[in-house]
C-alpha cells in the first residue's frame, strides 16, 4: 500500500468514526436549542441577504433556465 493510501485509509476511518459522533451532537444540539436563539440564527442567516445588491437585469434573468438545457443536451457518458 503506498502511502497517500494509507493516509486515504486512516482519514476515511476517523471520518466513518467521527460522522456517527458529529450526528448526535447535532441533534443534541437542536433538542435543546431555544426559540430565542433559533430565530437569532435564523435572522443572522437573512440578513446576509440583505447586503447584496442585484442589479435590475440580474432580478429578472439568472441564466438558470439556460444553464440546466446547457447540462440536458450534453450526451450522456
Amino acid at each position: 500500500m503506498t502511502p497517500g493510501a494509507a493516509t486515504q485509509r486512516e482519514w476515511m476511518r476517523q471520518w466513518n468514526e467521527a460522522g456517527p459522533a458529529l450526528a448526535a451532537n447535532r441533534r443534541e444540539e437542536l433538542l435543546h436549542l431555544s426559540d430565542e436563539r433559533a430565530l437569532a440564527a435564523s435572522e443572522a442567516l437573512l440578513s446576509l441577504v440583505i447586503t447584496v445588491t442585484l442589479s435590475p437585469g440580474r432580478r429578472r434573468w439568472s441564466g438558470l433556465v439556460e444553464q440546466q438545457a446547457l447540462f440536458h443536451s450534453r450526451s450522456s457518458p
